[in-house]
């Protein structure tokens, strides 16, 4: 049986990937591909917040009783990410390369860093918490594969 969070590291791989490609097409003028590919890349990146607010965090929280800590952290990133998202979608309409790649490397930072630290420390936290949790593993995989 697979971690809760294994799916969830997983990802992280595929939104890198796909936000890559969209501001390679941004940076490119390809403005149709740079739409295709970001909202594509926000849509999964929307999944997976919404597989950890709604699913990892709370399952964790309540097992462990500790909610003012990590994934407190992790949901306040999550709004600002989502502000940046809002920003690059502005730019992404109106085809505005300098306000989309100032946005993404902004954006680029953020998620670097947010994913190492829930890749090192809030999930090994929450697999060991969750430990033999099948139906949040579960709950996280149909929460992301609706993204898809």
């Amino acid at each position: 049986m697979e971690d809760a969070t294994t799916r969830l590291a997983q990802h992280h791989k595929l939104c890198d990937e796909d936000f890559a490609a969209a501001e390679d097409a941004a940076r490119r003028g390809d403005w149709d591909r740079c739409g295709t590919v970001f909202d594509k890349f926000r849509r999964e990146t929307e999944a997976h917040f919404c597989a950890e607010e709604d699913v990892l965090f709370p399952n964790f929280e309540r097992r462990t009783g500790m909610s003012s800590g990590p994934t407190r952290m992790m949901r306040m990133e999550h709004m600002q990410m989502r502000g940046l998202l809002d920003q690059l979608a502005a730019a992404q309409a109106g085809r505005d390369t300098g306000a989309f790649c100032g946005a993404a490397d902004t954006l680029l930072i953020m998620m670097q860093q947010h994913n190492l630290k829930e890749e090192n420390i809030l999930y090994p936290m929450c697999d060991q918490a969750l430990a033999g949790d099948a139906e949040v593993a579960s709950a996280i995989a149909r929460t992301l594969d609706a993204a898809a």
